[in-house]
């Protein structure tokens, strides 16, 4: 009885942690570029109280017998597929349709990584995130663009005053990565790499397995409301199940403490 308790309450905490995971992706349902996370969990050790195959008598047993001692939390697994894309009209939003990320400098001068490509211009003209992060590599819009073209294949192209063709004046850059749920988030849309993600491989988009760029676009959270919804309903049942274990096992406790009165 006390593993039951033990596992139940180990059950528990587990449904609480997918609660949370949960939570945090319904919370996130319209943020740009967003992914969502999936709880994933796995069986703790085992007590073995009869080996399989353990001489019994003149033979052997067939299956053996253990004890689970409850649930144990293996990983938050990021879910990288695409979201869809809505037009926004401006046509420094920017989404990613298919693998990639955008290149973002942070204030201490490292890389991090991001799909949301609501990109707006700094005082001075360069691409900059909402919370004014340099796209990188930097690409600066002259002061007097009439207009600001981003290509499919990631080139920023403007028109001059008195001028009737463009000029280029940047290239927009993906990263990709052989194992993106490596990543860590570290909020504000933004992921950093580690040893398990692997080096990012930065190509043109549309090059090398890169997606390609949708200007005037912003790429929406994969969140799906009604799968999320469901698995809340799955994990509030699984709680209460696992609280019904440890009422029972301490209702079993409470009548052999009574029979010894």
């Amino acid at each position: 009885m006390m593993k039951a308790l033990s596992s139940a309450a180990s059950g528990m905490a587990a449904q609480q942690f997918n609660l949370d995971t949960i939570s945090n992706n319904l919370a996130n349902v319209n943020t740009s570029g967003f992914r969502a996370n999936i709880a994933q969990f796995q069986d703790q050790a085992y007590q073995t109280l009869q080996a399989a195959g353990e001489p019994v008598g003149a033979s052997n047993t067939p299956a053996g017998q253990q004890v689970g001692l409850g649930v144990k939390i293996a990983s938050s697994e990021k879910l990288f597929t695409q979201g869809a894309l809505t037009q926004t009209g401006n046509n420094l939003n920017v989404g990613i349709q298919g693998d990639g990320f955008f290149q973002i400098t942070q204030p201490d001068g490292s890389i991090a990584y991001t799909r949301d490509g609501s990109f707006i211009e700094n005082s001075n003209g360069a691409l900059v995130t909402a919370n004014g992060n340099f796209l990188s590599p930097s690409i600066t819009v002259p002061s007097n663009a009439v207009s600001v073209n981003i290509g499919q294949d990631g080139t920023v192209a403007v028109q001059l005053p008195g001028s009737t063709t463009t000029q280029q004046v940047g290239q927009i850059t993906l990263a990709r990565f052989t194992n993106p749920d490596g990543l860590t988030a570290i909020g504000n849309n933004l992921y950093t790499q580690t040893a398990a993600s692997g080096s990012p491989i930065v190509s043109a988009p549309g090059l090398n397995g890169s997606g390609i760029l949708e200007a005037g676009y912003l790429e929406n959270s994969n969140v799906s409301v009604i799968t999320e919804m469901v698995n809340m309903i799955t994990a509030q049942r699984a709680f209460e199940a696992n609280s019904k274990s440890v009422s029972t096992a301490d209702q079993m406790l409470s009548t052999a403490v009574q029979l010894k009165q």
